[in-house]
């Protein structure tokens, strides 16, 4: 009786100091289940403005003739005469592409008969701002008689581009402190970032063809932007 009594006292002191040694030692005890830290993710957007300096335009001649082939051989001699002034004006024939060849037949009023046939040619071509309105003018005297533009572009856009990416990860980090100290947090380090979609939005610009001068293209302004979705940690 007394050896079993003192075989339980043993095994009771075995149990508390195992028992002392967990809390003495967490890693020798129960683990704790690890808690995800606070994450804050946020869009910011950035904005620059740039100035274009590049136009380009479409210019296109349409032709009639009694038959296909006569009005497909009268617009290539009047696309031709475009393209050669073009050249003239400055243009290099490298830069100078036909975007649209076509031909269709035109019918009598009922539509049960052809009368003849219209052929069209267009090209496109891109310079510099400063030069475009000569350019339009150039093309025009040529003959053309269809004129679709400007479309003005950046050449610096990629920099552009890249100075608003950083404007946007500046917007989002403010809007993520805000939103820290508002739920009484300290903003940590940046975790994540990813880009988002950009797009060139241009102001309204004036185009107006006048007789004694050349076109005035007005430059007007364009606007980069860029967004990105930002994740920050967050105690």
């Amino acid at each position: 009786m007394n050896r079993l009594r003192t075989i339980l006292l043993l095994a009771g002191v075995l149990v508390v100091a195992a028992a002392i040694a967990g809390v003495a030692q967490p890693r020798l005890g129960r683990s704790a289940t690890p808690t995800a830290g606070t994450l804050i993710t946020v869009t910011g957007s950035g904005t620059v403005d740039a100035t274009p300096d590049r136009a380009s335009f479409d210019f296109g001649v349409t032709s009639q003739g009694a038959t296909a082939t006569e009005a497909l051989a009268r617009n290539s001699s009047e696309a031709r005469a475009i393209s050669d002034a073009l050249t003239r004006a400055g243009i290099d024939s490298a830069d100078i592409q036909t975007t649209q060849v076509s031909l269709w037949p035109q019918t009598s009023n009922e539509g049960t008969r052809i009368t003849g046939y219209q052929a069209s040619n267009s090209v496109q071509v891109t310079a510099g701002l400063g030069r475009s309105g000569a350019l339009v003018d150039a093309a025009v005297r040529a003959g053309a008689n269809n004129v679709d533009g400007p479309n003005l572009d950046t050449a610096d856009k990629a920099s552009l581009y890249g100075q608003a990416l950083k404007k946007a990860i500046g917007d989002a980090r403010t809007k993520a402190k805000a939103l820290a100290d508002g739920a009484g947090l300290m903003l940590g380090s940046l975790l994540k970032v990813r880009e988002g979609d950009n797009a060139a939005q241009p102001v309204p610009m004036y185009a107006a063809a006048r007789d004694a001068a050349s076109v005035p293209i007005e430059a007007g302004t364009q606007q980069i932007q860029a967004a990105v979705t930002v994740t920050f940690a967050a105690s």
